[in-house]
């Protein structure tokens, strides 16, 4: 097959499973985040403080990462389809369960089993692309994939603050506007994780829409990068958390997740507190930065599969997190400047995610890949219990995030560090 029918090929597949994938991330994320402007309303409510809602919104990832490493491996006993249908379910039927959050404490146990639920979809699908595309086409797929992150803030933001104001005004069935949040935001998951099974295929053998010599040349690039790799091949997890590359990953996922996490559940807070207008205001604003990184996000990941080049694609994003979280604090008494470092922290710290993947997967081998992958996440989304905690007991303690920022901003350089310094793999630059 040939270069121009090699990439049509992948375009094809791109276009049979991305767009409804990507609708699901979006709401997946957005499922995830919208608490950060259920607060806004909600603390007052039922009573609940700065730093106690700092660690509701952060308990999520201790079911997440509790759950995570069984769910990814249930994948691949279940099946893509059927075990992706079921979590969506699960966690979207979680996720509208909040508006019955009345204290701190069923707050707390209800983000717990949302974390719970939700735990294996993000690395399953992370897995399940590496059944799909090889390394040289990845970069763009995952950018295309996770740019429903900061479009989830574009959309959400505006969505939100409406929903907010909208219910505020117009009381409707004796909720208040945060119930309606989780409802409108969390019922649609429900809906997407039926669709799922009806549109995806397990792997390219079973997929009826391909020609044998499609499937044949997806699987002869799959072996041809499986030769490339350098990590281990077994698929013990002994051997796997021997690993130290597993671990390395680990930390710096974590220095990107940490930026991630404070931005996406203090953000509303940070533009509420600038007191530019009312909850649609809000989030009109809030969707500037994510607007910004879903361009940049998408430019990044062609970039790095045009050039075959992935750490310094990585590690640039990572620094702008780390200017931008500094120039917000260094100049949080001009809220403009504090807003434009804010752009660049997320636009920084967003893309980073996606093209975290893909350097990251040359280092796992395929019988390792299940295992590891669930690890790495898991120990980046300690950050989601850790960051939100963080910045509620720094602003309860000083009443400013910017202390928050500088310690974030430090660990994203770190992390930084630790990639440039692991050895380059065979397959990638």
């Amino acid at each position: 097959m040939d270069q121009l029918a090699t990439k049509k090929l992948y375009g094809k597949i791109m276009l049979r499973m991305i767009p409804y994938i990507f609708v699901c991330y979006l709401f997946n994320y957005l499922d995830r985040v919208n608490v950060g402007f259920a607060k806004l309303q909600m603390l007052d409510d039922i009573g609940m403080s700065e730093t106690a809602y700092g660690l509701g919104a952060g308990i999520f990832f201790i079911g997440y990462l509790a759950f995570g490493l069984p769910s990814n491996l249930a994948i691949q006993k279940f099946g893509a389809k059927r075990w992706l249908a079921v979590i969506m379910i699960l966690w979207g039927a979680l996720s509208t369960s909040l508006m019955f959050v009345h204290s701190a404490n069923s707050f707390y146990i209800l983000r717990f089993f949302t974390g719970a639920a939700e735990a294996g979809f993000f690395p399953g699908l992370v897995l399940y692309f590496t059944y799909w595309f090889p390394n040289s086409v990845r970069g763009r797929v995952m950018t295309l994939f996770m740019s429903a992150i900061p479009l989830s803030g574009v959309v959400g933001g505006p969505l939100s603050g409406w929903i907010l104001d909208t219910f505020t005004l117009n009381p409707l069935g004796g909720l208040a506007p945060w119930q309606w949040l989780f409802i409108i935001e969390g019922l649609p998951t429900v809906a997407l994780g039926i669709g799922i099974y009806f549109i995806l295929d397990d792997n390219v053998s079973s997929a009826n829409w391909l020609t044998q010599e499609q499937k044949d040349k997806i699987l002869s690039d799959l072996a041809e990068d499986e030769k490339n790799k350098p990590a281990v091949q077994s698929d013990s997890m002994t051997d796997v958390l021997k690993n130290k590359m597993v671990w390395f990953f680990g930390f710096i996922y974590f220095s990107c997740q940490v930026g991630v996490y404070a931005i996406n559940f203090w953000l509303p807070s940070v533009i509420k507190s600038a007191n530019w207008g009312d909850m649609t205001a809000v989030g009109w604003i809030t969707a500037i930065p994510y607007f910004a990184a879903t361009v940049f996000m998408i430019f990044m990941g062609k970039s790095a599969d045009k050039h075959n080049e992935r750490r310094w694609h990585l590690g640039i994003p990572m620094l702008m997190g780390f200017f931008g979280l500094m120039i917000s604090a260094s100049f949080s008494s001009s809220a403009s400047i504090a807003l434009v470092g804010l752009v660049i922290a997320t636009m920084g710290f967003l893309s980073s995610l996606a093209l975290f993947w893909p350097l990251s997967s040359n280092y796992l081998s395929a019988s390792a890949t299940a295992c590891g992958l669930a690890i790495i996440n898991s120990i980046g989304q300690i950050a989601g219990f850790v960051s939100p905690y963080f910045v509620g007991w720094i602003k309860e303690a000083t009443q400013s995030t910017d202390a928050a920022w500088y310690c974030i901003s430090i660990l994203a350089l770190f992390g930084v560090i630790v990639m440039l310094s692991i050895s380059k793999p065979k397959s990638t630059n």
